[in-house]
């Protein structure tokens, strides 16, 4: 008998004690994850700014190789070493693809197969897909991603918008559902602040913003 009130007090002393503790513990963010699609001939700020804003922001970011070696080759040669080469990665985790601009690097991202299925079924599924520059037109146009939508792309390749159902803004930067476009190189800054906006939170965005001081380059 009192083998069994000792028991009943143990278990109210930790309740009383330990329980709310626990209740009260901080709740841990899941952070977001990002691909971004690197071919030869991507535009180098297009890829490298927003990765680094993103990485900045606590978000978790994996650069994939879409040629046959990690090394991929930007529009002004330089060299990146990619986190993982295409076939290594499993996208349906994806909260963001992304997809940087540049010539041929948009073309090539085109010609790639597993790229447009990756980018297709996460467009699809109603999940995140960013493109600037070239992208939006040469990637996300003609595989009737932007059918409907409003978006952005580098001067010159707005008549592809056009063509396949799209409503060309002319914005730096345009959100449309699910789907972010920016204008080109100089749009790269606003693009990344925006799509951190979105995977994490706006305060985030703007403090990182202030840190790096794109708010007083823009005042």
């Amino acid at each position: 008998m009192i083998t069994l009130q000792f028991f009943h007090f143990s278990i109210s002393v930790f309740h009383i004690f330990f329980v709310p503790l626990q209740r009260n513990r901080p709740i841990q963010k899941i952070m977001a994850k990002v691909y971004v699609f690197l071919a030869d001939g991507f535009e180098d700020v297009e890829a490298l700014i927003p990765i680094d804003v993103l990485r900045r922001g606590g978000v978790e970011v994996v650069t994939v190789s879409t040629t046959e070696f990690p090394l991929v080759e930007s529009a002004h040669g330089v060299n990146i070493e990619a986190d993982i080469q295409f076939d290594q990665g499993d996208y349906s985790d994806a909260d963001l693809l992304m997809l940087p601009g540049g010539m041929p690097g948009a073309s090539n991202l085109f010609e790639h197969e597993g790229v447009c299925k990756a980018v297709c079924d996460q467009a699809a599924a109603g999940k995140k897909v960013a493109a600037i520059c070239a992208a939006p037109a040469v990637v996300l146009a003609q595989l009737g991603v932007l059918n409907g939508k409003k978006a952005t792309c580098y001067p010159g390749f707005e008549k592809s918008l056009a063509e396949t159902g799209a409503t060309y803004t002319g914005d730096l930067v345009t959100v449309d559902g699910n789907i972010t476009t920016g204008e080109g190189p100089a749009a790269a800054f606003p693009y990344a602040y925006e799509l951190l906006a979105q995977l994490v939170d706006k305060d985030t965005s703007d403090q990182i913003a202030e840190g790096m001081r794109f708010k007083h380059l823009m005042a």
